[in-house]
């Protein structure tokens, strides 16, 4: 099936067509940059013009930075703060005219890794980490997803962990790849303590410098970077969107 797929980060908004029997996009990649402020009202209006870039008119599979319940946005920590309790899915699909399903953005990216990247044919627990602006989680048992996590935020080092060790503050605070390294491999062992993972997958921007740093992150499951890159997310968007067409939703 062919779906659109839509990744919302920090800094832009990216969209292609996906095949989602094989996880190959089938078009290329089309991004606007992020509205500021990223409100509701500008990031439907975002959201509508990457629709009409593609002439689209279908499903789509919307990856969104926030805590989805029932495709309602419960959290706002990057985003404006006006988003919480918005029904994210009702407003980009009374904009678009189109039926839109959407789910956090690292949960998009988890399900990609999972069906057709890093954690392809895992079984046990996988714990996909996404570095960017922040740090998103997707935690996977036996090739089910487990959504919602949002271990980014989890209480870490006096603050959330987002504010110890993302790709923002490694910049703000001009960390080197060993510096930063060191920090994140003492994130990843909590959550190892926590949940005892068999894999984590790295993603994000930083998995694209993965050899950097791959040498100061001592624990014991293994450590991958993901594979789809800056694709997972909307692989993982369009191919949820597939699978709440399959449940009538």
């Amino acid at each position: 099936m062919e779906i659109l797929g839509i990744d919302i980060g920090g800094s832009g908004i990216k969209a292609a067509l996906v095949n989602t029997e094989n996880g190959q996009a089938i078009s290329e990649k089309h991004r606007i940059p992020t509205p500021r402020p990223a409100t509701p009202e500008a990031m439907a209006e975002t959201i509508a013009e990457l629709v009409n870039y593609f002439d689209y008119h279908g499903p789509i599979g919307c990856g969104f930075p926030a805590l989805i319940n029932k495709g309602t946005a419960k959290t706002a920590a990057n985003i404006h703060k006006s988003w919480v309790d918005i029904h994210v899915e009702q407003l980009f699909s009374e904009i678009t005219g189109q039926d839109v399903f959407v789910l956090n953005d690292a949960d998009a990216a988890g399900l990609a890794e999972l069906t057709f990247g890093a954690g392809q044919g895992e079984s046990g627990v996988v714990l996909l980490l996404t570095i960017g602006t922040g740090i998103g989680s997707a935690l996977m048992h036996n090739g089910q997803l487990i959504p919602s996590t949002e271990f980014g935020h989890i209480e870490f080092k006096g603050d959330i962990a987002e504010n110890y060790c993302s790709d923002f503050v490694k910049k703000k605070q001009y960390m080197t790849w060993e510096k930063w390294g060191k920090r994140f491999n003492r994130y990843l062992n909590y959550m190892e303590k926590l949940f005892s993972p068999d894999l984590f997958i790295i993603g994000g921007g930083s998995s694209k410098k993965f050899e950097l740093y791959s040498d100061f992150l001592k624990v014991n499951a293994r450590v991958l970077p993901a594979e789809l890159l800056n694709t997972a997310g909307i692989i993982g968007a369009a191919c949820y969107a597939e699978s709440r067409i399959g449940q009538g939703l």
